[in-house]
């Protein structure tokens, strides 16, 4: 948690990933566009983005594709990632008089009854009894209509359930107000989960209109982030803070959510994924650029020696656990205190950050490549440190200069297969061919 703290402390800038945080957050960034300029309370005709409050939400989006099933009306979708389809109008709703840009402003608040049109394709959000594609138990939200044609399931029911800046619910105000967003006619909430849409939806973010009402259901809260108005002044978002435990807690389901999105695609192949079990052994590399010839290459490939040793030391450690266990069993008490407190924190709690490591990547359903196992690795290099000096403390008692040489030659063939791999590292220049002597195995895709 400390290192999270020290990265929100030193990493002060806007960056292209800002959107999977929250607004109050992005807004405090340095070069952030977000909140800057914007006027402090939305009325109606003025033009914002809405972020969902859920961890890892992103902003309220549409786009031109319609759903492949149901209504087949303009999908709406929450997107992670700035855009103009993200940009949505305020306007009344079509019992009251139309919006015009002279008259005097309007500022809807808690229970009013809004329309949010979308700003590139001029359609209502709109909700109807039609199943959503994927969460079938609640409704469908799509985008219908224009300012003219529609019906009241264009109608949304303002419900304000906190301001960071006022206790005044009257006004919806930019960041620091969270709402919720209820059909007026079907009594259901805006939603937006961690429920990712097929790659027709382009994998964003599915919104729902969910029936049960959960007032708690953070998925369900939504505030303004940016807002555009002409006749209104501009406020100043850096005035509030977001508090660090909801920062800390929101990015690591942000990182949760991304990771679960990542799915193999059955459609397609992909030539650099490789699977769990390919790792501890080598028995796959990934290619890290194009292969043209007239280009450097880089070829992601561990050091054999590194990883096959690693990958023994972890199993005759477990053999070594297991003799020691079985003999301790027998009524043998060869091992001495401080022998056993070697093997607990030296080998034992090296394994187990390999296990804690390694064994997510097992269960998980994303994607994965060869990259993801270098965490584990380095436990696995520890493990092999305490093996090597377990088992080479009897050749120091008997003879130091043979331990010595026993070290000598494992250095050697470390230092000897990066000195023959060095290229892969460094960059291979010219025809791939040249380097067919390292391609061992079919995997390791350095020439073909």
């Amino acid at each position: 948690m400390f290192s999270f703290w020290v990265h929100f402390l030193v990493l002060e800038n806007s960056g292209p990933g800002d959107a999977q945080m929250s607004s109050l957050f992005q807004a405090n960034l340095k070069g952030t566009e977000v909140g800057k300029d914007s006027p402090l309370e939305v009325a109606f005709g003025s033009r914002a983005t809405i972020k969902n409050m859920g961890y890892g939400g992103g902003l309220l989006h549409s786009h031109v594709q319609t759903y492949p099933e149901g209504s087949q009306q303009q999908q709406v979708t929450c997107y992670h990632h700035k855009d103009a389809n993200n940009d949505w109008f305020f306007y009344p709703n079509r019992n009251e008089p139309l919006y015009h840009p002279e008259a005097p402003l309007v500022f809807p608040g808690d229970k009013s009854v809004i329309r949010l049109i979308h700003s590139q394709t001029g359609r209502n959000l709109h909700s109807h009894t039609v199943s959503a594609p994927v969460t079938k138990g609640d409704y469908e939200v799509s985008s219908y209509g224009n300012t003219t044609i529609g019906d009241e399931k264009d109608h949304w029911t303002v419900e304000v359930v906190s301001d960071a800046a006022s206790r005044d619910r009257s006004k919806i105000r930019t960041l620091t107000t969270a709402f919720r967003l209820k059909h007026t006619s079907l009594g259901c909430y805006l939603r937006a989960g961690t429920v990712n849409l097929p790659q027709w939806g382009f994998k964003q973010i599915e919104v729902t209109c969910v029936k049960q009402n959960s007032p708690r259901d953070v998925y369900t809260h939504w505030n303004v982030e940016a807002h555009w108005n002409e006749r209104l002044p501009a406020g100043d978002p850096g005035s509030y803070k977001s508090p660090f435990l909801r920062d800390f807690i929101h990015l690591n389901v942000a990182m949760m959510t991304s990771n679960n999105a990542l799915v193999p695609d059955p459609d397609k192949q992909d030539d650099l994924a490789s699977h769990f079990w390919q790792w501890p052994i080598l028995h796959v590399g990934l290619r890290m650029c194009g292969w043209d010839d007239h280009i450097v290459k880089y070829f992601l490939l561990g050091n054999p020696a590194v990883y096959w040793g690693s990958t023994l030391s972890l199993f005759v450690f477990g053999g070594l656990v297991a003799w020691y266990l079985i003999r301790w069993q027998r009524g043998y008490d060869e091992l001495k205190r401080s022998e056993i407190d070697y093997i607990h924190y030296g080998g034992l709690y090296p394994v187990a950050g390999w296990f804690l490591h390694y064994l997510p990547f097992v269960a998980m359903a994303r994607v994965t490549y060869v990259h993801h196992y270098y965490p584990a690795l380095y436990f696995a290099i520890l493990t092999s440190g305490f093996v090597l000096d377990w088992v080479t403390r009897p050749l120091a008692r008997k003879n130091r200069r043979l331990e010595w040489a026993v070290y000598g030659i494992l250095y050697a063939v470390v230092i000897g297969m990066f000195v023959l791999f060095r290229a892969i590292v460094f960059g291979m220049q010219g025809k791939h061919q040249q380097w067919r002597h390292l391609k061992w195995f079919d995997k390791w895709r350095i020439t073909d």
